[in-house]
């Protein structure tokens, strides 16, 4: 499947906020890139605008396309609760998503290529597809002949710890224990302008 392979710090800049984490170019310039970088801060976006630019946030974060993101949008409008929730919810059940957070790897990115790359077991089963909704419960690991690559041993010295996730540094296995809640997740969202855009 097709993917944003750009240059990550471009998109970070537009959105003003360091979307694929610590960056050192964003730090230097955290402004858009162009010629008129930072005269576009003063012009005044309109309400869909605002709602798009959260929009393409969240799927440049994710790094999920439009055909998909949809898909999930409207899986989260047929759930009980909130949609917007739902919808943050289950971007974070995606299995990348619990590689990078059980810190396995340093970015979604390299966690999708991780997947992709039959490096990753879900249940002991290998599983190569990025996109695979984890429930509670489910054990997310390192294959075996895997254990040794670079990328995952500097992972996982640097990792954070989140409440939902329980992570072995040593055995490089992971339990998905519980959903977490709206408000255990970092990332800076406001899904409700996501949902006003989608039911106009």
């Amino acid at each position: 499947m097709a993917r944003y392979t750009g240059p990550s710090t471009k998109i970070a800049r537009k959105f003003g906020e360091p979307i694929y984490g610590p960056d050192k170019y964003f730090e230097k310039r955290n402004y858009p890139s162009g010629q008129h970088g930072l005269a576009r801060k003063r012009k005044k976006v309109s309400e869909y605008g605002t709602q798009l630019r959260e929009k393409q946030k969240v799927k440049y974060t994710y790094g999920v396309l439009e055909r998909q993101f949809r898909k999930i949008y409207e899986k989260a409008a047929r759930m009980k609760g909130q949609t917007g929730e739902n919808l943050v919810l289950l971007l974070e059940s995606r299995l990348d998503n619990i590689v990078y957070r059980m810190g396995i790897a340093p970015t979604r990115a390299a966690a999708r290529q991780l997947v992709s790359h039959c490096h990753i077991t879900l249940n002991g089963e290998i599983c190569n597809i990025p996109s695979t909704l984890v429930k509670a419960g489910d054990v997310v690991a390192v294959r075996e002949r895997s254990k040794s690559l670079e990328v995952i041993t500097n992972a996982v010295a640097a990792a954070t710890k989140y409440s939902w996730i329980e992570f072995d540094a040593k055995s490089l296995t992971g339990k998905f224990l519980n959903t977490p809640v709206r408000e255990e997740i970092p990332e800076n969202i406001n899904e409700q302008l996501i949902v006003e855009l989608y039911s106009k």
